[in-house]
Order: C-alpha cells, then sequence, then structure tokens
C-alpha cells in the first residue's frame, strides 16, 4: 500500500514540475526575443555618432571691396605645410613692426641656456606687446643688425624677403620686404621652435598672445601703439577658445608713398595667417584692421550656417 502511495506522488511530482518548467522556458524564450527586436536575429548596439572636427581656418575664397594699392594674403595648413591664399601672395610690402617678434626669436635662440636678464625681457615683452620701437631697436642690435634678416631668410627658408631699399631709408628693419607667403612661413619657424629654440618658443608664444592696445588713436604712441586687432577681431569665439592665438601685427602711415603699411601676423597650432595692405592714410588705421578681419572670418571653416547660405555675386575675389 505504501509503494503505491510513493509511486502516486512520485508521478504528480514529474507532472507538476513539468508544468512549471514549460512556462519558464516559455518565459525566457519571450524575453529573448524582445530583446533581438523580434526577428530571431542578434542585437547590434548603433555606433556612436563622430563628432566634427573642431573649426578651423582653411583655404578658400575671399570676397570684398578693397581701396588700395596693395592686398595679398596666404594661409599655411600647418599640419600639412599646403600654403594657399591671394594670386599674389608672393608679392611684397615692407614688414614694418610684423619683424619685431624675429628679433625677439633671434635673440632668445641666440641666448640659448643662457637666462634672460630682466633688461632683455622687459624689452623682448615691449617689443611684442606694446610694439615699442626703442626696445625693437635694442634687441636689432644686440642680433646684429643686418645680419639678424640674413639669418632670417636662411633659417626660416623664406623665398621672397629682400632687406629694404627705399631711398634714405636703407637698411631700416621695418623697410625689409617680405611677402604673405614668407610671413606665414616665419609665424610657423616661430612656432614650432626653429626660430627661439625648444626651450624659449612657449614663452615667446606666450608674449604674442598677450598683445595689447586697439587701433584707436588713444592706443597708438609716438615710439609704441596698440595692436591687439586685425585677424584675432575676425575669428570667432569657436576658434579662439581652442587655445591661445599668438599674433604680431605691423602698421606705419609713411609720407613717401602717402599709403598705411598694415600687416596682420596671427598662428595657433593649426594654422598661420597673414594679410598685408597699402591703403591711403586718408582712410585710418582701422580701415586696415577691418580688412584682415573680413579675410580671416571669410576663411573659417566650415562657416556658421553653411548650409542656409544663399550664394550671392561676389564683388571680386582674391
Amino acid at each position: 500500500m505504501r509503494s503505491r502511495v510513493t509511486m502516486v506522488l512520485a508521478v504528480a511530482a514529474v507532472l507538476l514540475g513539468g508544468g512549471l518548467l514549460v512556462p519558464a522556458a516559455y518565459a525566457r524564450l519571450a524575453s529573448d526575443e524582445a530583446a533581438s527586436g523580434g526577428g530571431g536575429g542578434s542585437s547590434v548596439a548603433a555606433p556612436a555618432p563622430t563628432p566634427p572636427p573642431p573649426p578651423t581656418l582653411a583655404a578658400g575664397p575671399v570676397s570684398l571691396t578693397f581701396r588700395g594699392e596693395f592686398l595679398a594674403w596666404a594661409l599655411m595648413d600647418r599640419e600639412t605645410g599646403e600654403i594657399s591664399g591671394s594670386k599674389n601672395l608672393a608679392a611684397t610690402s615692407s614688414t614694418e613692426s610684423m619683424i619685431k617678434a624675429w628679433f625677439a626669436a633671434d635673440y632668445l635662440r641666440l641666448l640659448g641656456d643662457k637666462a634672460l636678464t630682466p633688461e632683455r625681457k622687459k624689452q623682448i615683452s615691449t617689443a611684442i606687446r606694446d610694439s615699442n620701437d626703442d626696445s625693437a631697436n635694442k634687441l636689432y642690435a644686440a642680433v646684429g643688425k643686418a645680419a639678424t634678416i640674413k639669418r632670417m631668410t636662411g633659417i626660416c627658408k623664406l623665398t621672397d624677403t629682400k632687406p629694404g631699399n627705399v631711398p634714405g631709408f636703407v637698411g631700416w628693419w621695418s623697410f625689409t620686404r617680405m611677402s604673405p607667403r614668407d610671413a606665414v612661413r616665419l609665424a610657423d619657424c616661430i612656432a614650432d621652435g626653429t626660430a627661439a629654440g625648444q626651450k624659449w618658443t612657449p614663452y615667446l608664444l606666450d608674449e604674442m598672445s598677450k598683445v595689447r592696445g586697439s587701433a584707436a588713436a588713444k592706443d597708438q604712441k609716438a615710439r609704441s601703439g596698440g595692436g591687439r586687432w586685425g585677424i584675432i577681431d575676425g575669428l570667432p569665439a569657436s576658434i579662439t577658445s581652442q587655445g591661445p592665438v599668438s599674433i604680431k601685427n605691423g602698421w606705419t602711415p609713411l609720407n613717401y608713398d602717402g599709403n598705411w603699411h598694415v600687416n596682420c601676423l596671427a598662428v595657433t597650432d593649426r594654422w598661420s595667417l597673414a594679410v598685408m595692405l597699402r591703403y591711403p592714410q586718408k582712410s585710418g588705421l582701422d580701415y586696415g584692421a577691418k580688412v584682415c578681419a573680413s579675410v580671416a572670418t571669410q576663411l573659417v571653416a566650415p562657416q556658421p550656417g553653411a548650409a542656409l547660405k544663399v550664394p550671392q555675386q561676389p564683388v571680386g575675389k582674391l
């Protein structure tokens, strides 16, 4: 009797167990199908979208109306070394104070591992930040005057640069002739450590990022002047927020030809840009500053809202 009861209980247990196992297995199957979309295939995670590269300056057309004798510009992609620009990017104009950045670089490279004296440090800082002529003259003398121009063309591999030859001003550093093509090469030469040496390059680029003063008359003095304008004003926050922009402009109203000679130079880790101008003095310094800014703005890539822009007939291309 007891064995029969035991057998009945065992059979019941098997039946009940099977009844419990089937729903559990079905539940697992349904869960797996839901996870795979019900199609019976394995699920694959969608790849994360690749973020667009940060804005930069890139080769492209520049359209503007210019009232003057000379306008040329050049842009170097510092990652590839490629130089683009206006058709006359190899034409030259006087460097004016733009060349002061080289005097500082040449002095620092020759200094090597020696300590920078407080006097020289002040001269470099004021020559760069305030475009002080007296400080630049002392640096020019310290690096051998005309010899420094020769070193600049050789060390930075400049092809269009020549000493100034304006009658009555032979030997003046401000009349050194340079093209925008050579100017972007010079900026690259400074930024990559060739001009000033690895020890001093970060210091020099930092000084160039701290240029101060506007193009307004109140910031322009007889022997120095405000030089923070031009290319830097044409760059959007999406570029300036990526890191420091090092600049050195040059500007002088010259009576021998009645023109402002204005040069704008800027360099970052990714590019260097130079714009060189000559135009009537009556237009004022601010006019040249705005032309430099406009060139920079038009080279920003991608252009803000480019997909929404309606093509317009340009006034003229450079």
